[in-house]
This record gives structure tokens, C-alpha cells and sequence, in this order.
């Protein structure tokens, strides 16, 4: 009975560092990653802006320039084009700040 007990015990303990590593990532980091996501978003869209918005309607740069750059940025040309005309309210704006 006590042998199982222990074994048991042992057995809860084993896993315990991933949960302690976890716990603390929730408490320090998970906030600031969430930011710098946030963050990294943002900057892409101004770079896919600068770069490639007179696919949207607004030309900053030469297209020689965005022509070079093009195929690296194919694969993700799609969905940013969907997310910066993606039509917006106040609310879409005061929820990410909650």
C-alpha cells in the first residue's frame, strides 16, 4: 500500500519540471511573446505596405524594386492582402487592448 503510494508519488513528480518550466513561462514570458507577435505583425504589414501597396492602391516604391522582392514574398502575398482590406471597426481595435 505504501509502496504504491510512493510509486505513485514518484511517478506525479517526474513530470513536474515541465510543469514548473511551464508555470513560469506563463507567469514571465507569455505576455511579452504575445507583444512581440503582435509586434512582428505589424511590421510586416508595413513592410508588405511599403513594398508592394500598389497591389492595394497606394505605389511608394518603383516596381523594379518590388518586382526583385517578389518571389520571396508570393507565399504570404495572399493573406496580407486579405488583412489589410479586411474592413475594421472601433471595436476591433479596443478588443486587442483588453
Amino acid at each position: 500500500m505504501i509502496k504504491n503510494l510512493f510509486s505513485s508519488l514518484r511517478a506525479k513528480l517526474k513530470g513536474s519540471p515541465l510543469v514548473i518550466r511551464e508555470i513560469i513561462y506563463g507567469l514571465m514570458l507569455h505576455e511579452m511573446d504575445l507583444e512581440m507577435k503582435k509586434e512582428k505583425g505589424h511590421l510586416d504589414n508595413l513592410f508588405m505596405l511599403a513594398i508592394f501597396g500598389d497591389l492595394i492602391g497606394l505605389p511608394l516604391l518603383p516596381p523594379y524594386y518590388s518586382l526583385r522582392l517578389l518571389p520571396h514574398i508570393i507565399p504570404s502575398l495572399e493573406t496580407w492582402k486579405r488583412r489589410v482590406l479586411r474592413e475594421k471597426d472601433l471595436t476591433d481595435f479596443v478588443a486587442h487592448d483588453l
